[in-house]
């Protein structure tokens, strides 16, 4: 009867072992697959559950090593069980038996089950045992850094350091990552992930590469006689248009549309009378190297949409705008008084002709392509950074996947480009030899 009842006891610690170990495989598996963005979302409405799965992920190492000690305790324990049964009812032999019956039993229920079962939703998982795991982690967590220190200084003479887990990629390439993968299953659009990218690609561009070049900057000379500067500013697109006197290079103010229209109404329309170089506003300089993302921050702090750029000896290299910041977000951002060229023009053959003014994160939005701007920003300027010359017209280059060809040049300028990814061409050359 004693004997009976051993068995039925060592039986029903093998069983529970059995189920612990599903419960320490799974735990880790659900808490370390699960959203910490969405954990944090449940946790600031409110849910108690999600508080704690946060504040024990904020303890990884602790908790990795607490579900490794209970789950190696208890799998122990149901084999050291499993043999001692299964000796008493077959002899010797029970250990062959043992080792093959908890094998399957530990593979199949204690791994392969669980894990996949937490995998497939592990944020639910992870709610659920929150307060089981919490409870586990405050057993087993000391024994877990006493182990950890213990496995440090065994490492310490062989020059190996452990604990620094800091990740190879920043979290700006994560979230950068995270959205690629999103966009390639479906979940996220392309323009929704150009958004995402410019927004986080603000704080590696400078004003420089998105500033409109002052050979196209629209201006007014200030000692125009004021009837011919309303003339301009009315025939112009923008609201703001700097005023020069002497050379171009030097601008002493701003002129607002809307200003020198209430001078005009106060005036009863005689242009002839107003002092235009009053109405102006004061000129705001920036360094060419500013960041977007500073320049967003300056642009809402001084409530102002526009100032000019300038190198570092002072001179004015062009002007950028509100307007130029929040493009590299949501695109290109077109009026009714807009000037609709954009400058890419693709072909029936998959080719792209473009000109050489186009900026290169333009053509990589418009025709989702990843060509390199590290070195150029415009299409023209990669093209001549890459030929290491300034290519006459006709001749063509392979870099980057494509194949670049110069179809107008004036003087040292290339103005327009053929573009034509090189992968369509060659499975199409493939497909007709085939």
């Amino acid at each position: 009867m004693d004997t009976h009842t051993d068995l039925w006891l060592a039986a029903s610690i093998v069983v529970m072992s059995l189920l612990l170990s599903a419960f320490f495989a799974g735990a880790e598996t659900a808490f370390t697959a699960a959203s910490r963005a969405r954990m944090l979302s449940l946790e600031d409405s409110g849910d108690l559950r999600a508080r704690v799965v946060n504040r024990i992920l904020a303890s990884r190492e602790r908790f990795i090593g607490a579900m490794l000690i209970g789950y190696n305790i208890v799998a122990i324990g149901a084999s050291a069980f499993t043999t001692s049964v299964l000796t008493t009812i077959f002899g010797k032999s029970g250990v062959l038996y043992a080792t093959g019956v908890m094998s399957v039993l530990v593979i199949v229920f204690a791994e392969v089950l669980p894990k996949t079962l937490a995998i497939n939703k592990p944020d639910q998982a992870a709610l659920v045992m929150a307060r089981p795991v919490a409870f586990a982690v405050a057993l087993l967590g000391p024994a877990a850094i006493a182990i950890e220190k213990v496995v440090r200084l065994m490492l310490r003479p062989f020059g190996i350091s452990i604990g620094q887990h800091q990740s190879i990629l920043s979290p700006t390439e994560e979230i950068r990552g995270q959205v690629a993968l999103l966009h390639r299953e479906g979940g996220v659009a392309k323009a929704e992930r150009d958004m995402l990218g410019g927004l986080l690609d603000l704080h590696e561009l400078s004003v420089s590469e998105v500033m409109v070049h002052r050979t196209k900057m629209r201006t007014i000379n200030a000692d125009l006689p004021s009837e011919e500067i309303v003339r301009e500013v009315l025939s112009s697109p923008y609201t703001r248009m700097p005023l020069w006197r002497g050379t171009s290079e030097n601008i002493i103010g701003v002129l607002h549309a809307k200003d020198l229209l209430r001078a005009l109404d106060a005036a009863g329309g005689d242009a002839s009378g107003l002092k235009v170089e009053a109405l102006a506003l004061e000129t705001w300089f920036v360094p060419d190297t500013t960041s977007l993302r500073d320049q967003l921050k300056a642009f809402l702090t001084k409530k102002t949409h526009f100032a000019l750029v300038v190198d570092e000896y002072g001179e004015v290299m062009g002007l950028v705008t509100l307007e130029d910041i929040l493009e590299e977000i949501v695109g290109d951002i077109a009026d009714e008084h807009d000037v609709a060229v954009s400058g890419v023009r693709p072909q029936g053959d998959g080719s792209v002709n473009a000109d050489g003014s186009v900026a290169i994160r333009d053509l990589n939005r418009a025709m989702d392509w990843n060509l390199p701007d590290e070195e150029a920003t415009t299409i023209a300027g990669l093209v001549i950074h890459e030929a290491r010359a300034i290519p006459d017209t006709g001749t063509a280059f392979n870099f980057h996947g494509f194949r670049f060809q110069v179809l107008r040049k004036a003087k040292n300028r290339i103005t327009a480009l053929r573009i034509t990814p090189l992968v369509p061409m060659i499975a199409k050359k493939d497909e007709i030899e085939g």
